[in-house]
């Protein structure tokens, strides 16, 4: 039988419900420095897609419709590359919600943005950064010749800056992916791993580590279908299935919306264009203003076991 992207509804899940909504995930743009194997949204330098300014606005007035939104998790493609990331961050910051920048640490290396790394402390934004291995050849093989060495120099430059230190209040947190269809191994172990390799050999240091298995969609997705593997993957994924992985999907708790401000139960359904809910056509931020977010229904579909299998994947997001 031909690989083909998962678009049916997975079996194993239950009706889900969103609990209400803590966090609005927004994804600005689909620009970025890298061209990463992993990635689910297809970002790279050729990419043009950008948040407009009434898009942006909108996530402001979600942010005052909804005071139980306490947390504006920005991404991309590398959000730092839409040109008006910091005056999004401020706006936010003065409305006292936290703000995580889904940063893939290169970009603090590419001229112009040299200030960057202290505009986000600054602000005390907190970062998810995307390492997906201590290994130089890995994390060259997975994001591009020199990735790793950008990658070193920008958590040394956090570091200096109090990132990942006791005390400082401004959070580090680094994210695994497997290099290929496999699944990510324990996440205490590793982190631990991470934590020892980072400190000898590079005096970094960080809060926590997130381990996130591949989605098989878009750019990885394809690969899978192009060397043959999707279908074994996806029987990996189902194999792996755990139900106690449900009650702390983001999805329960997230809205996740795209550049053009249309809404989506989660950033991986709205790379597969599957909209919120019930909805048969897209959903966008103004029809969200007034509306009610506990209770609403989840759509589910094959790639959701990426979430659910083994330990699930705890940073609960995507990543650029």
């Amino acid at each position: 039988m031909k690989d083909t992207l998962p678009l049916l509804i997975a079996t194993d899940f239950r009706p889900l419900q969103r609990e209400g909504v803590g966090v609005l995930q927004a994804n600005i743009t689909l620009k970025c420095n890298q061209s990463c194997f992993h990635c689910h949204v297809a970002s790279s330098p050729k990419r043009t897609e950008m948040m407009s300014d009434e898009a942006l606005e909108l996530l402001l007035q979600m942010l005052d419709q909804h005071p139980e939104i306490h947390t504006l998790d920005i991404t991309g493609g590398a959000p730092e590359l839409h040109p008006r990331f910091q005056w999004l961050v401020r706006q936010a910051r003065q409305r006292g919600v936290t703000v995580i920048d889904r940063c893939n640490l290169t970009i603090l290396s590419e001229p112009g943005f040299e200030k960057m790394a202290a505009f986000l402390a600054e602000q005390q934004v907190d970062i998810v950064a995307s390492l997906p291995c201590y290994s130089a050849d890995n994390v060259n093989a997975q994001r591009g010749d020199g990735v790793f060495d950008a990658s070193i120099a920008g958590l040394q430059q956090l570091n200096a800056l109090g990132y990942g230190k006791e005390g400082t209040g401004l959070t580090l947190n680094l994210v695994y992916n497997p290099l290929g269809p496999a699944l990510p191994p324990a996440q205490v172990e590793l982190e631990a791993a991470y934590k020892r390799e980072l400190k000898v050999h590079f005096g970094i240091a960080f809060n926590q580590l997130f381990t996130l298995a591949n989605m098989p969609i878009q750019r990885f997705g394809s690969t899978l279908i192009s060397k043959g593997q999707f279908s074994s993957y996806m029987q990996l994924l189902k194999d792996n299935f755990n139900a106690a992985t449900l009650p702390d999907l983001m999805c329960r708790n997230t809205l996740s919306v795209d550049y053009l401000g249309q809404v989506y139960d989660c950033d991986f359904n709205q790379q597969l264009k599957l909209h919120a809910g019930s909805a048969v056509e897209p959903l966008h931020l103004r029809d969200y203003l007034d509306l009610d977010l506990k209770g609403l229904p989840i759509k589910v579909a094959d790639h959701c076991y990426g979430c659910t299998a083994g330990q699930g994947s705890s940073c609960g997001g995507a990543l650029s």
